[in-house]
């Protein structure tokens, strides 16, 4: 039987757990919101970022991750948010939250201005590790997200894909998607081979991916 192509994430051993646990046990702080290259934090510790469709779950997530409620704010608005948020994860890691795309509402010079900064951002950061994309388990991969995908093909960025929601899906729905999911990577140079399956609100998965963030050198 051969494996298949991105597996889902098995659960880390009691090591790997407990380094994942202590690295998100320190303070988190938002640092700053950023709109320009030259506004971006010095580029000094370990850096990985997240990416998303509005709506996808992202501030919820990273709220999990690092057990501090409102730490990232979700706004009301999808797609109001377009800035480059920094947050410090104790003093060895930024977690950076890109904003939501795929919002229809948004002028188009705006929509613009941000994909070039993204651009210019995910090519010349040197201590960025990995880059997370956020799909929501219920609607699979999307063209938008294959546009981001595609983003970070270019730029030469690792990305591995984070299922959110996860529990909101039936076990034979949630196959349906992973199909969809793996077969969308596939045409991805730039993917890592491993889906995270995550759910905020029953902290499914956040252990695993709290562990994947602590062992990225």
């Amino acid at each position: 039987m051969t494996a298949l192509p991105f597996p889902v994430a098995e659960e880390p051993d009691a090591f790997a757990t407990e380094t994942g646990r202590k690295l998100f046990a320190g303070p988190s702080e938002f640092v700053k919101g950023v709109v320009a290259m030259s506004g971006l934090p010095p580029a000094d510790r370990v850096e990985v970022c997240f990416a998303g469709r509005s709506n996808v779950g992202k501030s919820s997530l990273i709220n999990a991750l690092t057990g501090t409620k409102g730490l990232a704010r979700a706004s009301n608005t999808p797609g109001r948010t377009q800035e480059i948020n920094f947050f410090t994860q104790g003093p060895e890691l930024y977690l950076v939250d890109l904003p939501g795309y795929g919002y229809a509402n948004a002028p188009l010079k705006v929509v613009e201005k941000w994909q070039k900064l993204l651009k210019q951002y995910l090519s010349g950061r040197q201590t960025l590790r990995r880059a997370f994309v956020l799909i929501d388990a219920r609607h699979g991969v999307k063209a938008v997200d294959d546009e981001i995908m595609k983003l970070l093909d270019t730029s030469a960025v690792t990305f591995q894909c984070v299922l959110t929601k996860a529990d909101k899906v039936k076990a034979a729905e949630r196959d349906k998607v992973l199909a969809q999911v793996r077969a969308a990577l596939a045409k991805h140079p730039a993917a890592y081979p491993e889906i995270v399956l995550t759910s905020s609100e029953k902290g499914d998965g956040i252990a695993t991916l709290r562990s994947i963030i602590a062992h990225l050198e």
